[in-house]
C-alpha cells in the first residue's frame, strides 16, 4: 500500500521569524499570506562538524571532519532518507558516502582542501538526499568561515542545517491568508530565594484577610491596575502561586470581598471580567478538571454518539421528510420543535441528576471555596428579597464559567479529541443554553430574551430546584475538612489521574518486520506514581512502570512501525537495565498529549537520558543509525523540557513568581 496516497496536500505555508516576534511582545496577530512549499527550504536537523586549519605557512590546509547527523528530513516513502554530505571550499567539492535509509546517518569521514588565504567564499557543508533515478533532494548547509577559523585553528559542535535561500521569493498573496495569533515569552527565572520578600508580602496580606484598617494591600493594587488584556494571565498565575502556599481559599476570599465591596446591584454580581471572575475561573481548571470530566463527559459522550437533529428556534428549524420506504412524508415544524425538546430534556435530565450525585466527587477544595463565596454573599445582601443572590453567585462560576463553556466547546476541556460537527454543535450549544437558564435561576427572563426555548422551561425550572439542592449539600462542608484538603490536595496528588485512555502497546518480539498490526489496544492510566495498564477501564491492573524508573519519553521514527503515532517509554526494570516499551496514539495530538503529560510527571526523575535511539533495535543494529551496539548512546537527544501547557501542569513556584514579579514591575509607574 502506497503511504503517500494517503498523505494530505500541502495548500502553502506561513513563516513567523523570531525577529517579528520579538518586535511584537504582547504577541503577533493578523493576517498572513500563504507562500508556495519550496523542498530547498523545507530542512531541519543539525550535523556534527570540526573544521580546523593545519599545517605551516608554507602548506596550510583546510580540514572538515564530519561525524554525523540527527533528524535530518524524511524524503523517501520508505520514511528515511539516503544521506551523503558534499563540502565546497574556493572551488573545489568533495563528497562523503551514502548511508542508506536512515535520518540519524554516521559518516565520521575527513576532507581536506589547500587553504586559500584570499579567497572569499566560505566552506559550506551541504546535506543531500541520494535519489537513484530522480535528482538529489537538498536537507540542508551549514557555511563555515575559514578567516574566523584561523584565530581560533578550531572548531567543533552541532550545528543546525539552513535552507538555501538563493532563489527569490516573490508573495503572490494567491494562495489565500492565514489569521494567526502567536506570542513568544522568554523567562529569566532566578532562584527561589530571590522572590521570598515578595511571596511573603503576598502571603501576609492574603492571611490577615479582607479587614486590613484601610491599609492599601497589594492585592488591591494588583486589582486596579491589571487590564483586560492580562488579566487572565495574572489571575493564573496568583491561583497557581496562592495553591502551592495553600492559601487559595483565602486569597479568593479576599477577592470575593473587594468586589462585593464595589457592587451594590446583585444581578450584575461576578458576571464582569474582574480579577475576582478571572481567579475564581481559573481556580475551577486548574483544581476541578478531573471533576467536570465525571460530571459531564457521559452526556456530552451521548451527545456526540447519538448525532440527533436537535433545534428549537423556527427560525432555524429544517424540514425533511420521514417515515419507512413508499410512505414518506414531510416532518412539520412543530413535530421537530416537540421531538427536538424531548431529545434535550432527556440530555438536561441526565445531566443534572449526575450533578446531584457529584457532592462526595467534587474536590474539598472547591467546596471549601464555594462555602466561603455562599457565606460572603449572604452577609453582603441579607434581605429576604435577594434570598437566590448567594446560590446565583456559586453558579455564576459553577455553570456559566466552568460547565457551560466545557459543554459549548469539549475539546478545549480535553472531554473530546476532536471538534463537533455543525449538528452536534448546535444541539451542544442548546444544552449550554439551558445550563445557563439553570445557573441564572431565572426561568422568567430566559423565557422573555428568547422566547423560543419556552418548551424547556418546565424542565428547567425542576432543573433550578435541583441545583439549589445541590449546592445546598456542596457547601456543607466542615472548616477542618477544608483547611485539610488546601494544605494536602496538591502536596500529595498520588490518588489523581494526570491522563487515561486506550493506547496500542507492541506485543511483537522476534525477527519479524515490525508492523503497526502488531499493536494490542490495551487502556493507560497515568497517575504521579506509575503508568499501568488493564484490558479494560474497569479491569484490575495487569502490570505497571513506576514514574522513578522511567528514563525518557520520546517519539519513534515513522519508518519502525509504519506509522507516525509512536512513542517509546525507556524505563529501567528492576535489574536495573534498561527496556523500551513502544506505545501507538490514534493521532499526532494524542501522541504529543501522553509526550507532554509523561514528562511533566518525570520532570524530578534524577537519572533521565540526554540521548536516545528514535528507531528500533531489529536484529544487529539500530534502524536509525544502523549502529551495532545495542546500549550505546543514542542518536538523537532527548527533549524532556518540550511539553504543552495545560490547566492541570504541576505547580511551578519560582515561574509564577516571576510572572507576577514581571507584571507589577511593567505597572510599576501606575502603581505609584
Amino acid at each position: 500500500m502506497d503511504q503517500e496516497a494517503y498523505r494530505d496536500d500541502v495548500i502553502g505555508k506561513v513563516c513567523v521569524t523570531r525577529d517579528v516576534l520579538t518586535a511584537h511582545p504582547k504577541g503577533y496577530s493578523g493576517w498572513l499570506n500563504l507562500t508556495e512549499i519550496d523542498p530547498d527550504e523545507e530542512v531541519q536537523g543539525e550535523i556534527h562538524l570540526q573544521i580546523e586549519i593545519l599545517g605551516s605557512d608554507a602548506a596550510r590546509k583546510l580540514r572538515c571532519s564530519v561525524f554525523e547527523a540527527r533528524d535530518l528530513a524524511r524524503k523517501d516513502r520508505n520514511g528515511a532518507s539516503d544521506p551523503f554530505v558534499r563540502v565546497r571550499y574556493n572551488s573545489k567539492t568533495q563528497e562523503s558516502s551514502v548511508v542508506k535509509k536512515s535520518c540519524y546517518p554516521r559518516w565520521n569521514e575527513t576532507f581536506e582542501f589547500d587553504l586559500d588565504e584570499s579567497a572569499t567564499e566560505k566552506v559550506c557543508i551541504e546535506v543531500w538526499d541520494w535519489d537513484l533515478v530522480s535528482r538529489n533532494d537538498f536537507l540542508g548547509k551549514v557555511r563555515g568561515d575559514h578567516q574566523l577559523i584561523r584565530t581560533v585553528q578550531q572548531e567543533e559542535g552541532w550545528f543546525r542545517l539552513r535552507p538555501d535561500k538563493s532563489k527569490p521569493r516573490v508573495d503572490e498573496g494567491n494562495l489565500g491568508s492565514l489569521q494567526l495569533q502567536v506570542r513568544l515569552r522568554d523567562e529569566t527565572v532566578l532562584p527561589g530565594s530571590y522572590y521570598q520578600p515578595l511571596v511573603q508580602l503576598l502571603c501576609q496580606e492574603v492571611k490577615a484577610g479582607p479587614k486590613q484598617d484601610g491599609k492599601l494591600c497589594l492585592i488591591t493594587l494588583i486589582d486596579e491596575t491589571t487590564t483586560a488584556e492580562c488579566r487572565q494571565e495574572v489571575a493564573i498565575n496568583l491561583i497557581k502561586l496562592f495553591l502551592g502556599q495553600g492559601l487559595a481559599k483565602e486569597f479568593l476570599d479576599l477577592l470575593f470581598k473587594l468586589e462585593l465591596d464595589k457592587t451594590d446591584e446583585p444581578n450584575t454580581l461576578f458576571r464582569s471580567n474582574s480579577l475576582a471572575s478571572k481567579s475564581m475561573e481559573s481556580f475551577l481548571k486548574v483544581t476541578g478538571m478531573q471533576y467536570l470530566h465525571n460530571v459531564l463527559g457521559p452526556t456530552v459522550n451521548r451527545v456526540f454518539d447519538e448525532k440527533k437533529y436537535i433545534e428549537l428556534d423556527p427560525s432555524k428549524v429544517e424540514i425533511k421528510e420521514v417515515g419507512c420506504s413508499g410512505l414518506h412524508r414531510i416532518q412539520t415544524e412543530s413535530e421537530v420543535i416537540q421531538q427536538s425538546t424531548q431529545h434535550l430534556q432527556s440530555y438536561l435530565t441526565d445531566l443534572l441528576i449526575t450533578i446531584a450525585k457529584s457532592v462526595r466527587t467534587c474536590p474539598a477544595t472547591i467546596r471549601a471555596t464555594f462555602r466561603q463565596l455562599f457565606k460572603r454573599v449572604e452577609e453582603h445582601f441579607p434581605e429576604n428579597k435577594h434570598k437566590n443572590v448567594k446560590f446565583i453567585a456559586v453558579t455564576s462560576f459553577l455553570c456559566l464559567r466552568f460547565f457551560s463553556p466545557a459543554i459549548m466547546s469539549p475539546k478545549l476541556f480535553h472531554l473530546r479529541e476532536k471538534h463537533a460537527d455543525a449538528r452536534t454543535s448546535r444541539t451542544l450549544l442548546l444544552l449550554a443554553k439551558a445550563i445557563q437558564t439553570v445557573g441564572n435561576m431565572d426561568a422568567a427572563a430566559s423565557r422573555a430574551k428568547e422566547g423560543w426555548m419556552a418548551p424547556l422551561q418546565p424542565t428547567i425550572q425542576q432543573s433550578i430546584s435541583q441545583m439549589k439542592e445541590f449546592i445546598t449539600k456542596l457547601i456543607d462542608i466542615e472548616e477542618k475538612e477544608g483547611m485539610l484538603a488546601f494544605t494536602t490536595s496538591l502536596e500529595i496528588p498520588w490518588t489523581l489521574v494526570v491522563k487515561e485512555g486506550p493506547l496500542f502497546i507492541h506485543r511483537g518480539k522476534g525477527k519479524g518486520p515490525l508492523l503497526s498490526s502488531s499493536f494490542k489496544k490495551l487502556h493507560f492510566s497515568l497517575t504521579s506514581e506509575a503508568l499501568s495498564f488493564a484490558k479494560t477501564p474497569s479491569s484490575k491492573k495487569s502490570s505497571f512502570i513506576t514514574l522513578s524508573n522511567i528514563r525518557a519519553a520520546e517519539k519513534v521514527e515513522e519508518k519502525s512501525f509504519g506509522s507516525s503515532h509512536v512513542m517509546q517509554i525507556i524505563y529501567a526494570d528492576e535489574a536495573g537495565q534498561l527496556e523500551m516499551a513502544y506505545l501507538q496514539c490514534k493521532c499526532v495530538n494524542e501522541l504529543n498529549q501522553w509526550l507532554s503529560a509523561l514528562r511533566k510527571v518525570c520532570v524530578n526523575n534524577a537519572e533521565m537520558l540526554g540521548s536516545y535511539h528514535p528507531g528500533v533495535f531489529k536484529g544487529d543494529k539500530w534502524s536509525c543509525c544502523h549502529q551495532k551496539e545495542k546500549t550505546g548512546l543514542g542518536c538523537d537527544k532527548t527533549r524532556h523540557g518540550v511539553t504543552l501547557q495545560e490547566w492541570n501542569d504541576p505547580l511551578d513556584p519560582d515561574l509564577e513568581s516571576q510572572l507576577i514579579f514581571r507584571h507589577l514591575f511593567g505597572v510599576r509607574e501606575l502603581m505609584r
